[in-house]
């Protein structure tokens, strides 16, 4: 039964009647045939979720340039900033600082350990992140999501130090390949954080 339904899917996809884009409203009507084959086949089971159950529509491009950028900024276990306007953020990515103001042309950028600036007029927000992503989008929304991030004011310098010494220390010595990896990756963030403090 369910490779039944399964195959009417396939079939229903190939057929073009369910383009995937997030363009798409919350409840197609094209997952209407995908349903009313699932009832056929397996009449006393609920049919699954799709993906386009769960997408939104995409907000339009806006046609000129606006005056702010929407920032979004969120950790596995909180919210930072929530459709935040801002006039620029600048993001560590991998590729180097990236300066993001309204109307950015639509970007993945990989994050590394470095410091997100969040400039709002002249109040400047500073964190620190570890590593994550950023998404650039042509609407002028930048969802930035981070594995860890602390603000900058928040670090405690002589903790910095005293880390930076001791994974320099561990890496000097390390005998194993996986002692030397985990003591290069502590030497990296401590340097990074050193540098976020200093500049």
């Amino acid at each position: 039964m369910f490779r039944q339904a399964s195959r009417l899917l396939a079939q229903t996809l190939r057929a073009g009647l369910r383009p995937f884009s997030s363009d798409l409203p919350a409840a197609p009507t094209s997952d209407s045939a995908f349903i009313e084959s699932w009832k056929k086949v397996i009449p006393n089971i609920e049919p699954p979720k799709t993906p386009s159950n769960f997408l939104r529509p995409r907000p339009a491009t806006p046609t000129s340039i606006p005056s702010k950028i929407t920032v979004n900024f969120v950790l596995p276990y909180a919210s930072e900033l929530s459709a935040k306007e801002v006039d620029m953020v600048i993001i560590p990515a991998t590729t180097g600082q990236m300066g993001v103001l309204p109307g950015h042309v639509p970007t993945i950028a990989e994050l590394k350990p470095g410091v997100l600036s969040v400039h709002e007029g002249n109040d400047v927000t500073k964190y620190f992140l570890s590593s994550g992503f950023a998404f650039i989008h042509a609407n002028s929304v930048a969802d930035i999501i981070a594995v860890e991030a602390v603000r900058i004011d928040h670090i405690d310098p002589s903790l910095v130090q005293k880390g930076l010494a001791e994974f320099t220390q561990k890496l000097s010595s390390a005998t194993t390949e996986l002692e030397k990896a985990e003591a290069q990756i502590g030497v990296e963030l401590h340097s990074a954080l050193n540098s976020a403090l200093s500049g």
